[in-house]
């Protein structure tokens, strides 16, 4: 288990900085997967946010009912693999192009971030980008466990000497290197499964990404990132937690907890079918409450197959105090979460919610009251072309892995580990497979 034993995910190498690439991406989650191919451009550093700088067209997009998944992990291979293959066909068919190797997003396998500090005396009189790679990559293995995986190693500061702060230490003259980084990790048998799937559709993993990473690069502003802000992506089986500060991506966690469990929770509540539970959720759920609510009722159809059943009556303050319950209990987590993190240093630090779970009514105010913190509901910035479907937050996952590639030059990236983005107007992804085979 040759490629297990390194314990990273593949990289995608840094973007060309004045080349036209061809980016695919697959956002596979608990109750749908979304496809995206977006043609990344060059452009100006004015018209460009910061950190990017490519624009990033929209081409080609689907986004298809989920099967064979469970609170974010592959729990079907078959069920998976033929819906994967359905959403990547109907984006190929509006881009008109073919599809060989896809970014792919993680939000399953306890995802969990450990802010890690090594140092070493370096080889020579000045640091060497070699110095770094050693002691970086030493302190991505130390904090790599039995059966995890590495999703993202990212530097968030460097020391000379005891000095800390440094911005770059190549060429500085030190006898001790230091680095304090940022190591996200995934059980690596869900991250594994997940790439089997893909592969199993003839398609080929780029890079591996953490759900609210990703959904933090296509959320956030400038000034969010600087002064501290805590992403949650809300999906339907998984509610992942990425948080920033001083521009970095400095923790992420999570736990499965999301929007179906309110579906379970009213399909429960009011003996109605799964399927009635989730329009019901989708049409009337709210988490606030009215004086009217107990007043306007609504007929729900029963769960019985004979179809005799005698439709009940609920109110709607029935509907909204299931979906309140649940929602509580989750953001509650997300409080608990964030006091555990280095969010908890930043009193006055914003939240901003994403997945198709944040847009239930009245969550805005109730994660507000719950997290005792400014609060907004993100959508994906800077995109060209997006269909309104895909402007809402339950895109901002896969937007973000539409991002992703020009952040690569952030992290560290063992050897062997990193593929070549092919770049012109119609290129493709460079060939991938590696870790997954010698994994197995």
């Amino acid at each position: 288990m040759s490629g297990f034993d390194r314990k990273q995910t593949p990289k995608t190498r840094p973007m060309p900085q004045k080349r036209t690439a061809l980016v695919a991406c697959l956002d596979i989650g608990t109750s749908k997967i979304a496809c995206m191919i977006a043609r990344l451009k060059p452009c100006p550093p004015s018209e460009a946010l910061r950190g990017r700088s490519h624009a990033v067209e929209l081409i080609g997009y689907s986004q298809i009912q989920s099967r064979g998944v469970k609170a974010g992990a592959v729990v079907d291979l078959a069920g998976c693999e033929q819906q994967v293959r359905q959403a990547v066909a109907l984006a190929e068919e509006m881009a008109r192009v073919r599809v060989e190797s896809v970014l792919l997003s993680v939000s399953a396998g306890r995802l969990q971030g450990q802010l890690v500090e090594a140092a070493a005396d370096i080889r020579g009189a000045t640091v060497a980008p070699s110095d770094v790679a050693r002691i970086t990559s030493a302190g991505m293995h130390h904090a790599t466990g039995e059966g995890r995986t590495v999703l993202h190693a990212l530097p968030v500061g460097y020391s000379i000497d005891g000095v800390k702060g440094i911005r770059d230490p190549k060429g500085m003259v030190a006898r001790q290197f230091g680095v304090d980084m940022n190591v996200v990790t995934a059980d690596a048998t869900v991250a594994k499964n997940l790439m089997l799937v893909v592969e199993r559709c003839h398609l080929n993993v780029e890079a591996m990404a953490a759900s609210p990473y990703v959904a933090g690069l296509s959320v956030l502003t400038d000034d969010e990132a600087d002064l501290g802000a805590a992403v949650v992506e809300m999906g339907a089986g998984t509610t992942t937690i990425a948080t920033y500060s001083g521009g970095r991506f400095v923790h992420a966690t999570g736990f499965a907890l999301g929007g179906h469990h309110i579906t379970m929770d009213l399909a429960r509540g009011l003996s109605a079918c799964i399927a009635d539970a989730e329009r019901i959720k989708t049409l009337y759920g709210t988490v606030l409450t009215g004086g009217s609510d107990t007043r306007e009722l609504m007929s729900v159809p029963s769960a019985g197959d004979d179809g005799l059943d005698v439709p009940q009556i609920v109110s709607r303050a029935t509907i909204a105090n299931i979906v309140r319950h649940r929602a509580e209990e989750i953001f509650e987590m997300v409080r608990d979460r964030l006091a555990d993190s280095p969010f908890a240093a930043e009193p006055k630090a914003r939240v901003v919610l994403s997945g198709g779970a944040s847009q239930l009514t009245g969550t805005l105010e109730l994660a507000t009251r719950v997290l005792n913190r400014p609060v907004r509901v993100g959508r994906p910035l800077g995109f060209s072309r997006l269909p309104n479907e895909a402007k809402s937050a339950s895109f901002a996952v896969p937007s973000g892995l539409l991002v992703y590639p020009q952040y690569a030059h952030l992290e560290h990236v063992e050897p062997r580990h990193t593929r070549q983005l092919m770049t012109g107007t119609d290129g493709y992804f460079g060939k991938v497979g590696r870790w997954l085979r010698e994994g197995f």
